[in-house]
């Protein structure tokens, strides 16, 4: 039994990283819960449109993701022998490439954003007025974009963190955003305090606002403490990056890059494959996957955390360490999320009534909640498995195991069963969930192979210093 549980110093360790980011993100995704019900006490059309927009918004925060996680693999391990110049140069990397993306992806909604939304509305099944939901698609768009840059470089910043274990700072800078995106969502939103009411265009100004205010205390909070985030000091000083190590990063990190951005875009797909069956769907998708992200932050910062703790480990060459801990976390991120789903199964039907929408729309988003929570745990193995992988910096292997594993196998699968056959949402929903079992396998055979159980900052410290 030692082989899989740790003691109580264990845990100790495992909760004082995981529990700010799970706090954070619960936080964060609770209050989008309530901005969710607040866009759809609006109408079912605005929160659909809301909806779209925030699925192609998702794969912009993935590619953010995905920017930085590269490149989190050599400063967590820099970290690890408190190599602080490492560190900088790994900051400015991550600073670079982040606003390079967000400038690209900016472009890229401009000109391209009315026909990505449009892909959502191809349905000859919808109830509802399709051309108010495009509006509303549109004019939430137009006012997020505002809001990428700043969002990129607070990235930047709280993964820089993050790499040296210090988890507390993002969380609060993240709680006190999404505390403040909820006031002006009720502000502007429905037109309180003498403010106007604008709708869904009030609900994405209140985000925009919040993604400032969490650039603003984050980095204010960096730069004032410069003498205990060391990476910080001199760090504008240049943007020098030593080549050496912009090589290495690109190497490990663009299929990480890749491989978010291309998940994220994945899920997107499968989401628009979905909307073939309605625009009812679309709506209760939102409203099942808002409610279910709210719990599925356990899962998914257990595993974040992995890296965050391996990866020190690793650079440290405690290697039979790194080992014993990663599956030891693996086995407690699988318990967590048998936690999640019993919790979900039972309440699936009460979160659904706070929407006002349509009693079709609250049974299939409580339905798509209970084959989701069912799920979890194959989930929550997958997650763990793929932090994993990354930490030792097999991200070409990652990259087939996650992004490879939905364009090859679920992406076919969604399209084949919305296309060519007359089955309802839920079976389609259930089949393409189950599918991720053979994923699953892949990941279990590939960890206890040892195959991410690598250093790779050894005989960089010459260069960093150079």
């Amino acid at each position: 039994m030692h082989k899989y549980f740790g003691d109580k110093k264990f845990y100790k360790m495992v909760l004082v990283v995981a529990v700010p980011a799970i706090i954070q993100n619960f936080i964060t995704n609770f209050v989008s819960l309530l901005d969710n019900i607040m866009v759809g006490r609006v109408g079912t059309e605005q929160m659909s449109g809301v909806a779209i927009v925030n699925q192609l918004n998702f794969v912009f925060y993935l590619g953010m993701f995905g920017a930085v996680s590269g490149a989190n693999i050599f400063g967590a391990q820099f970290f690890g022998q408190k190599d602080f110049e490492g560190l900088r140069h790994v900051f400015r990397f991550k600073l670079i490439t982040c606003i390079l993306l967000a400038g690209i992806s900016i472009l890229i909604f401009i000109f391209g954003g009315d026909f990505l939304i449009n892909r959502y509305l191809l349905s000859t099944e919808s109830e509802g007025d399709v051309a108010l939901t495009f509006a509303s698609g549109q004019d939430y768009l137009r006012v997020m974009l505002i809001g990428m840059v700043p969002y990129a470089i607070s990235q930047v910043y709280a993964s820089s963190l993050r790499e040296m274990t210090e988890t507390r700072v993002p969380m609060v800078a993240s709680v006190i955003a999404v505390f403040t995106n909820l006031v002006f969502n009720y502000i502007l939103i429905f037109g309180k305090l003498g403010a106007p009411e604008m709708g869904v265009v009030g609900a994405a100004w209140a985000t925009v606002i919040s993604r400032y205010v969490e650039f603003v205390i984050i980095a204010s909070w960096t730069h004032i403490r410069y003498t205990k985030y060391r990476f910080i000091e001199g760090a504008y000083r240049s943007l020098r990056v030593p080549g050496k190590l912009v090589k290495q990063i690109i190497i490990r990190g663009m299929p990480l890059l890749i491989n978010e951005t291309i998940w994220a875009a994945s899920i997107a797909l499968l989401s628009q494959c979905y909307s073939l069956r309605g625009l009812e769907v679309v709506a209760a998708q939102n409203i099942s996957s808002t409610i279910t992200n709210l719990f599925n932050t356990v899962y998914f910062q257990l595993g974040a955390s992995i890296a965050i703790i391996v990866g020190p480990l690793l650079g440290a060459n405690k290697m039979e360490e790194a080992r014993d801990t990663a599956r030891k976390m693996i086995v407690f991120s699988i318990m967590g999320c048998v936690l999640v789903g019993l919790i979900i199964i039972p309440t699936a039907g009460v979160f659904p009534l706070l929407y006002n929408t349509s009693d079709h729309v609250r049974s299939l988003a409580t339905d798509i909640m209970i084959i989701t929570a069912c799920f979890t745990p194959l989930f929550g193995f997958e997650n763990a498995a793929y932090f994993t992988l990354r930490a030792g910096g097999k991200t070409g292997i990652t990259f087939l195991f996650d992004s490879g594993y939905q364009w090859i196998i679920m992406i076919p699968l969604a399209f084949a069963l919305t296309h060519f056959t007359n089955l309802t949402i839920l079976p389609i929903v259930a089949l393409v969930q189950a599918s991720e079992i053979i994923k699953a396998v892949f990941g279990y055979i590939l960890v206890k192979k040892g195959v991410w159980v690598n250093n790779l900052v050894n005989g960089m410290e010459e260069t960093n210093h150079s």
